[in-house]
C-alpha cells in the first residue's frame, strides 16, 4: 500500500517504526514540513529527534519545532521534577535548544520566521529573568540567533577580481623590502630594508 503524501501524514495513526521509515525517506525539504507538524504527544525523542539532528533542517524550522514543544511548561522545573511521560519531549528540546546556540541551523535563503512573535516574546523573558537572576532550562543565544537572522538580510559580498597591475611592482628582487615598506611606512620599512641583506 502506498504511503500517502509527506504533508498528509496523520501521525496519531502510525507507530513509531512507521513514523521513522516515512521521515526517513523524505527529502529535506519534505523533512521541514513533517518535523513543523509533528504531533509531540506521539514519539519526539525517536521521531522527531532524529528529524532534528539532520543536516537538511534549517533555523526556522528549528524554532517552529522547539516553540511546538511549549518550552514554558517546564522552563523552570528542575530535571527530576518533569513528570516522566514528558522527560523524552524535555530532551528534544534540550537537543533542539543545544543546536540552535552552536549554529548547527542555518538560515535558508528567502525563508520566513513564522514564529518571530513567539521568539521576540521568549527573548524578552530571557532578559527578564537575567534582570530578576533567574534562569530557566533552555536559554537561547540571542547573539548567534539574531545574527544568522540579521545576516540572511545581508546579499553576499561579491569576490573582487585581483588588481593584477597593482601587484607587478612587487615582482622580481626586492619584492619583499617593497612590501614591507608599503605595509609600514616609509620611516620604519627604510630601517628595515637596511637590516635586510642586499640581492645581487
Amino acid at each position: 500500500m502506498p504511503m500517502p503524501p509527506f504533508d498528509k501524514c496523520s501521525w496519531s495513526m502510525s507507530n513509531k517504526d512507521e513514523q521513522l521509515k516515512r521521515v526517513r525517506a523524505a527529502t529535506a525539504e519534505e523533512l521541514r514540513r513533517m518535523a513543523r507538524t509533528y504531533d509531540w504527544s506521539k514519539n519526539p525523542e525517536a521521531v522527531l529527534g532524529w528529524m532534528m539532528a539532520q543536516k537538511g533542517m534549517d533555523l526556522s524550522s528549528a524554532l517552529v519545532v522547539f516553540f511546538n514543544g511549549d518550552p514554558g511548561r517546564f522552563n523552570y522545573l528542575s530535571k527530576k521534577d518533569v513528570p516522566q511521560e514528558f522527560r523524552g519531549a524535555a530532551r528534544v528540546l534540550d537537543n533542539i535548544c543545544l543546536r540552535m546556540n552552536s549554529g548547527f541551523y542555518r538560515v535558508r535563503a528567502g525563508q520566513k520566521l513564522p514564529a518571530r512573535a513567539k521568539l521576540d516574546a521568549w527573548l524578552d523573558y530571557q532578559r527578564a529573568d537575567r534582570a530578576e537572576g533567574r534562569r530557566g532550562r533552555w536559554i537561547l543565544d540571542e547573539g548567534i540567533i539574531e545574527a544568522a537572522l540579521i545576516g540572511k538580510r545581508q546579499p553576499p559580498l561579491a569576490e573582487e577580481p585581483a588588481d593584477i597591475d597593482a601587484i607587478r611592482p612587487l615582482q622580481g628582487p626586492g619584492a619583499v623590502q617593497g612590501f614591507i615598506a608599503e605595509l609600514i611606512g616609509p620611516g620604519l620599512g627604510a630601517r628595515l630594508q637596511r637590516m635586510l641583506p642586499r640581492r645581487g
